[in-house]
Parts: C-alpha cells; sequence; structure tokens
C-alpha cells in the first residue's frame, strides 16, 4: 500500500509540470514570495469488503521570488540645462514587478560617445508626488530605495552639476542602475530610513529546495554597461542638454521732436529730445534668459556740451521690431515704467526673455 501510495504522489507532481511552470493567478504578479503551499492527498481501499483506514500523506514547498525590477527615464526628452548650473536633475521611474517587497539598490554611470561629464557625485532623491516629476525642495535624499512593495512604481531623481565651459547642444548621459536586493528590515516604506538589504542571488541554475525561498532573475537587459537579461540589474539613460541663451543687443536712437520742427522731420540739434531704444534678444532654441538687467551710462556733459537724462522716461519690457539692413533698424512701443536714474547711469530689469523672443527698454534724453 505504500508503494500504490508512493505511486499516486510521484504521477501528481508529473501532472504539475505539464500544466507549465507559471499557472495564472489572481493578482498580476502571483502568489508572494515564501508562501508555503501545502498538498494533502488520502488513499481509501478495503480489504476483504472492509474498509480500512485511509493512508495520507502531504507535500510542502515555498514560492520562490521571480526577480524584475524595471528602470525607465520619465519622460522622451532631454534635459535642458545651463552651463554651471548646479542641482540639475534627470528623472526616473523604478517599478518593482518582482512577487515579493524589496529594496532597490542605486548607482549609476556616464557613457562615454557624448560631450561631457557631469561634476561631483550624482545624489539621488525621491519624488514627494507634490509635483510629480519634478524636483523640488521637497523631496527626500536617498541612497537606496526602501521597502518597495510588489507592483509599486516610484519616481527617482538623479541630481548632478554641469560644467562651465559647455556650449549649447552638448549631450551628457547618464545611466541610472537599480539593483534589486532583499528587504533589509523595518523602516518607513521608501525613504532609505531602515536597513540597507542585500542584493539577490541568482538560484535559477541550483537545485530546487522547496522549503528555501530561491531567486529566479526575470529582468530585461538594460542600457548600462553589462546590463543584460537576467542579471538582477536594470538601467535607462536620460540625457542632459545644453541650452545656454543666444543674446544679442541691439542699440538704436530716433529724434523724437526738436525746438524748430517740433515733429516733423525733427533733427538731432540743441534742445531736441531723442529716444533710445535698447532690445535684448534670444535667439531660437535657446534657454530662458532670466535676471535680464541693462545698464546705459551716458556721456559725460563737459561744458554743456552732451546729453541730460529726461526724468521719468524709462520703458521696460518694450518690444521691438527689427528691420534688415543695411542699415539695421528697429522700431519699439509698448512697456511699462519702470527703471532707475543714478546719473550718468540708466538701468533697467527686463522680465524673462523666452527662445526666439525679444524684451527692450526705452529712454529719452535732451541734446544740450
Amino acid at each position: 500500500m505504500t508503494s500504490i501510495l508512493k505511486l499516486l504522489v510521484a504521477t501528481s507532481t508529473i501532472s504539475v509540470a505539464a500544466l507549465g511552470a507559471k499557472p495564472a493567478f489572481a493578482a498580476d504578479l502571483g502568489t508572494d514570495a515564501g508562501t508555503s503551499i501545502t498538498n494533502n492527498v488520502s488513499v481509501a481501499f478495503n480489504v476483504g469488503g472492509t474498509a480500512q483506514t485511509a493512508e495520507t500523506d502531504s507535500d510542502t514547498f515555498v514560492v520562490d521570488r521571480e526577480v524584475n525590477l524595471v528602470v525607465t527615464k520619465s519622460d522622451g526628452v532631454n534635459t535642458s540645462v545651463a552651463p554651471g548650473s548646479t542641482q540639475q536633475a534627470v528623472t526616473y521611474t523604478v517599478s518593482n514587478q518582482t512577487n515579493d517587497t524589496i529594496d532597490v539598490l542605486l548607482t549609476s554611470e556616464q557613457l562615454g560617445g557624448d560631450n561631457f561629464n557631469v561634476t561631483g557625485a550624482i545624489t539621488y532623491y525621491l519624488d514627494d508626488g507634490a509635483t510629480a516629476g519634478v524636483f523640488d525642495a521637497g523631496d527626500t535624499p536617498i541612497t537606496y530605495i526602501d521597502n518597495l512593495a510588489e507592483d509599486a512604481t516610484v519616481t527617482i531623481h538623479a541630481v548632478a552639476n554641469i560644467p562651465g565651459g559647455v556650449v549649447t547642444g552638448d549631450l551628457a548621459d547618464i545611466v541610472l542602475i537599480g539593483q534589486a536586493a532583499g528587504h533589509g528590515g523595518a523602516g518607513v516604506p521608501t525613504t532609505g530610513v531602515g536597513i540597507q538589504g542585500t542584493a539577490f542571488v541568482n538560484n535559477a541554475g541550483d537545485a530546487d529546495d522547496a522549503a528555501v525561498v530561491q531567486n529566479v532573475f526575470a529582468d530585461g537587459a538594460g542600457t548600462g554597461t553589462g546590463d543584460g537579461a537576467g542579471d538582477g540589474y536594470h538601467s535607462d539613460t536620460d540625457t542632459y542638454v545644453v541650452a545656454g541663451a543666444d543674446i544679442s543687443v541691439f542699440k538704436s536712437s530716433r529724434v523724437v521732436s526738436d525746438p524748430v520742427n517740433n515733429t516733423t522731420n525733427p533733427k538731432a540739434i540743441p534742445g531736441a529730445i531723442v529716444e533710445y531704444c535698447i532690445s535684448v534678444a534670444n535667439g531660437a532654441g535657446s534657454a530662458l534668459a532670466t535676471g535680464v538687467t541693462i545698464t546705459d551710462t551716458l556721456p559725460a556733459d563737459v561744458g554743456g556740451n552732451g546729453i541730460t537724462f529726461v526724468t521719468g522716461s524709462i520703458l521696460v519690457d518694450a518690444t521691438a521690431v527689427i528691420a534688415a539692413g543695411p542699415p539695421q533698424t528697429q522700431t519699439c512701443s509698448g512697456g511699462v515704467a519702470g527703471g532707475s536714474f543714478a546719473n550718468p547711469t540708466v538701468s533697467g530689469t527686463l522680465s524673462d526673455i523666452a527662445a526666439g523672443t525679444n524684451r527692450a527698454m526705452i529712454f529719452r534724453v535732451t541734446v544740450d
């Protein structure tokens, strides 16, 4: 009877194998790693027409861990940076497709074949979700991702400094590399405040041990150097692109009126009013120009020979229409009162200037 029982158990094992190694489960990622699954069998029989006590047996195994980590850059565009800028972030999502809670160890590399390397250490921040995907003061500095639940996704910023001397169009590739690790211990989920776990070892080639949770690496190939499929790592590349402001300045003047002709074909004679326009243009495809300040020093008035500033004449954020020459000319209009005059200097601050646009400062003087 014992031999019959063994035969039945062996037959049952063959049937499960024939159904496939990964049966369908209701949960997306299947049964949690470490779950014990027990299967009981009972064999009833008669002797001489009399029912005998059934023979029973059972089999227990634990569900193994299918390790699958996915790192993806958060969007399909490069991150624009300016030369010499600091704390610039490229952003990724990290998703745990493992049937268990894991820690994720974070490293990065800079690939060859681009134009420059970032300076200093690359640091990592967990996005707080207040402004999703945007690196800001509320994000938490981390060295690894702690307690990433199965089927959970977090946003990570890799932050670095841009060297000076780079020029518009230069590129720097940054690879964020995640490595799946065991959950190291109690901590606040995904804050990195806990015990960092140890990287998993792949047991795919080992003999099966029904009593021990073994690891099977199921990750795909990443973009990092040597990051192949089934290695417990996953990585993706994001890119900084330098987009400096392409600023050009054009200063022009026109005679508004004079004491003889008034506003009809006025000339720059003593007593005439002359209007200056200083336009600042930012080239197409350039970075946003901010903190734009104009400083114009009037020539010295020596013995009454020169010009005198007209009080209250400064307008900022005017618009200039520039006509091709020769000679090149511009017509300025609009603007709001602003700026200041501290003899002999006229100053004004313009609002941010987007790529392909201009802003101007206008002021007037009297010919002495």
